[in-house]
């Protein structure tokens, strides 16, 4: 017999002296493969077990978990195997740590609860309506953003359930929460922006990531990324992490001679611009928590590692930069918070001219 090489085919003899064959990959269930190799039917049955129609991953827990249920739907969601077509497994390692927190908080509370049920005549209808979501939502009363963060990674979750047929609808739809009144991160000024320079010369680790936050308008987790090798001809070639897929994750960043020369005048023999003291690269709250302590040394105790991309986006704006323009620096998705910045800046132009024409006038 001619012996054909094949993944995850196993053979043995059985007590009786009988050869037989089955399909055994790690994660997936073993299956018998039927005739011999090479034969219609052996190939056949290999091909649906390759293919995950006979031979279907193990989900682990399954056992455990009922269909149509809270836990069912989570579990899909946060699955990251090779065959999943979950957005989820594409995120940040930063957005996918909060967004699994509040899935299993979530699923604590209400994983035994199905979502919907089959009627008689085939159709499904929701057990889990707007009303239960929105009072659940209304119960997460710690603080505005807890509830944005969570109806947020509720409604990604259902909208992919609802799109692979997992849910007939999406209970998040049309659902409230408190509204944000607060700005976030407090923007620096140019004040803060001396006092901090102030502190820390050229040459030190403290003051490169400062110039990598504040001539890139990158958020803390895609600075923390940064090496020579992102930079070729002069230009700053990075894949954001949060909107990792989109359009505009990709960004190409002329490198501003101010950043050139602190990295060039800082000591570094690793890949990355900025590493631990052990010589690890920083992990973003790592790096949060470091550059906090930087800032409270200088005297910035108002102001954070985020606040200088919005720094960035301000001194862009102020200097006459379109919204599209500004955007193709700090890789915003949403343009929203870019617009802020324009407007703040061209009433601050106006402002000013208006005032030049009125003293002009000797009104």
């Amino acid at each position: 017999m001619t012996r054909i090489r094949l993944q995850f085919v196993h053979e043995f003899r059985d007590r009786h002296g009988k050869t037989r064959r089955y399909f055994r990959r790690p994660g997936f269930k073993q299956i018998p493969l039927p005739g011999l190799p090479g034969s219609a039917e052996f190939m056949d049955a290999y091909q649906a077990a390759v293919a995950g129609v006979t031979a279907p991953r193990i989900v682990i827990g399954s056992a455990r978990t009922l269909d149509g249920t809270v836990n069912a739907i989570v579990a899909a969601y946060l699955d990251c195997s090779p065959t999943s077509c979950s957005p989820f497994k594409i995120l940040a390692t930063e957005a996918k740590r909060t967004r699994r927190n509040i899935l299993e908080n979530f699923r604590t509370l209400h994983g035994e609860k199905r979502v919907f049920r089959t009627e008689a005549n085939g159709r499904r209808a929701m057990l889990l309506t707007r009303e239960h979501m929105q009072k659940i939502v209304n119960e997460k009363s710690n603080t505005p953003f807890a509830q944005r963060n969570f109806l947020n990674t509720l409604h990604a979750m259902f909208k992919w359930a609802k799109a692979v047929g997992d849910v007939p609808d999406d209970p998040t739809i049309g659902v409230t929460r408190v509204k944000i009144t607060s700005t976030g991160y407090k923007t620096w000024s140019e004040a803060h922006i001396g006092q901090f320079e102030a502190r820390y010369p050229i040459g030190t680790k403290a003051r490169l990531a400062f110039a990598l936050l504040l001539y890139t308008g990158q958020r803390r987790g895609d600075v923390v990324k940064m090496g020579r090798q992102h930079v070729y001809k002069g230009v700053l070639t990075i894949d954001q992490g949060k909107t990792f897929g989109q359009d505009e994750a990709h960004l190409e960043i002329p490198m501003h001679p101010k950043l050139s020369e602190i990295i060039d005048a800082t000591p570094s023999g690793h890949l990355n611009f900025l590493v631990t003291s052990f010589g690890k690269p920083y992990t973003a709250p790592g790096f949060g928590n470091w550059f906090r302590e930087l800032c409270d040394e200088a005297g910035c105790t108002d102001v954070s590692a985020h606040g200088l991309r919005k720094a960035t986006a301000r001194r862009l704006a102020e200097i006459g930069c379109s919204t599209h323009e500004i955007a193709a620096i700090t890789g915003h998705a949403s343009l929203g918070e870019v617009e802020r910045y324009t407007k703040a800046a061209n009433r601050k132009r106006l402002a000013h001219s208006a005032m030049a024409k009125l003293i002009e006038s000797g009104s």
